[in-house]
C-alpha cells in the first residue's frame, strides 16, 4: 500500500529525514514512534503530499505520490496533529464542505456525511458550531475529516495528544474500529508506547531522521529477549530459597526486590522452581512472567 525509498528532507544544511526507506501493506496498522525531532511529522506531511522530499520516492497503492498528486490524496484520510477545523461552521457544514473539496458527488454528500458522523458518534453535534465542542469532539471532527473520503490509507499524527483518560480511551477505540473496517491501513505516530502496544500490529521506529526497526510487535519483542525473567512470591524461607536457585540448572541470576525474588535463566525454568518451592515448603503464592515492554525496546533502540 505504501512503499518509501530512500526518503530525504534537508531543512538547509539540516538533515530532517535521512535515507528513509520502508513499507506498509494493506490493512496494517503501523505505529510511527520516534523522540521528538526524530523526523516523524516531516514524514508524514511527504507521504501525505503536504511538502515535497529533497529526494527520494513516495508510492501509495502504486501511484507516485508527487507525479499524481490528486489521485493519491483521494486514497489518503490525514489528521494532522492540529485538526484543520473551522470553527464558525457546524460539524455538518464542515464535513460537508471537506466532502465536496475532496471530490465527493453533491447528490452523495448528505449521506456520506451523515454516515461519517454516525461512525465517529457525532450525530448528535450535527448542528453544533465546531468552535463550541469540547476537545475530545474536535478530536472526532478531525477523524471524520480524515475518513469522509473513504480512504483506503489513514494517517494521523498524535491522534490523542492533549486529550483526558476517557477521551483517550474512546479515540483509541474509535481508530481500531475505523482500521478494521474496509481494510483500511492506518500509520499513526504517538508518543504513547502503551497506545501503540495497544492499537498497532507493526511499528516503525525512526531516530535522527534514519531507520532503526521496522518489524511487529511480536517479532521485536522475541529478537530483544536475550535472557528470560520472572518474578515469585513465597509466605517464608525467602533467604534460604534463594540459596537454593542460585545452584539451579538454567538460573543466572536472583534477587530479592520489594515485588517479590526476580530469577533470571537461561531457559524456561518456571515449573522446575514450582516444584523446588512447593516440594521445600516455600509456600508459593505468586510466579509472574516479565515480558519486555514496547518501551524497553524503543529506550534500547534509540540509545
Amino acid at each position: 500500500m505504501v512503499s518509501v525509498k530512500n526518503l530525504c528532507k534537508n531543512y538547509g544544511n539540516f538533515q530532517a529525514v535521512s535515507d528513509l526507506s520502508f513499507d506498509v501493506g494493506r490493512g496494517d496498522i503501523v505505529a510511527f514512534l520516534g523522540p521528538n525531532g526524530a523526523g516523524k511529522t516531516t514524514t508524514m506531511r511527504i507521504i501525505t503530499g503536504f511538502m515535497a522530499p529533497t529526494s527520494g520516492e513516495v508510492m501509495i497503492d502504486g501511484l507516485d505520490v508527487f507525479e499524481e498528486p490528486k489521485r493519491v490524496k483521494a486514497l489518503t484520510g490525514y489528521l494532522p496533529e492540529v485538526p484543520p477545523l473551522y470553527p464558525d461552521l457546524t460539524v455538518f457544514e464542515y464535513l460537508s464542505f471537506v466532502a465536496e473539496i475532496k471530490g465527493l458527488k453533491n447528490n452523495s454528500i448528505k449521506k456520506r456525511v451523515l454516515d461519517v458522523m454516525e461512525a465517529t458518534d457525532l450525530l448528535e453535534r450535527k448542528d453544533t458550531i465546531i468552535g463550541l465542542l469540547s476537545k475530545g469532539f474536535k478530536q472526532r471532527v478531525g477523524i471524520a475529516q480524515c475518513i469522509v473520503n473513504s480512504p483506503g490509507l489513514i494517517i494521523m499524527d498524535e491522534p490523542t495528544v492533549g486529550l483526558d483518560p476517557v477521551q483517550v480511551v474512546e479515540i483509541r477505540n474509535l481508530i481500531k474500529t475505523l482500521a478494521k473496517k474496509e481494510d483500511r491501513t492506518v500509520i499513526l505516530s504517538t508518543h504513547l508506547l502503551a497506545e501503540a502496544e495497544e492499537i498497532c500490529e507493526k511499528v516503525i521506529i525512526i531516530h535522527n531522521g534514519k531507520s532503526v526497526a521496522v518489524d511487529t510487535i511480536d517479532n521485536l519483542k522475541q529478537k530483544e529477549v536475550m535472557e528470560r525473567s520472572f518474578s515469585v512470591k513465597v509466605l517464608r524461607n525467602s533467604g534460604e530459597l534463594i540459596k537454593i536457585l542460585e545452584k539451579t540448572d538454567g538460573v543466572l541470576k536472583v534477587n530479592e526486590e520489594k515485588t517479590g525474588i526476580l530469577i533470571k535463566t537461561s531457559k524456561d525454568v518456571r515449573e522446575d522452581i514450582a516444584e523446588i518451592i512447593v516440594k521445600n515448603g516455600f509456600g508459593l503464592i505468586e510466579m509472574t512472567n516479565n515480558e519486555v515492554s514496547l518501551e524497553d525496546i524503543f529506550i534500547g533502540l534509540v540509545r
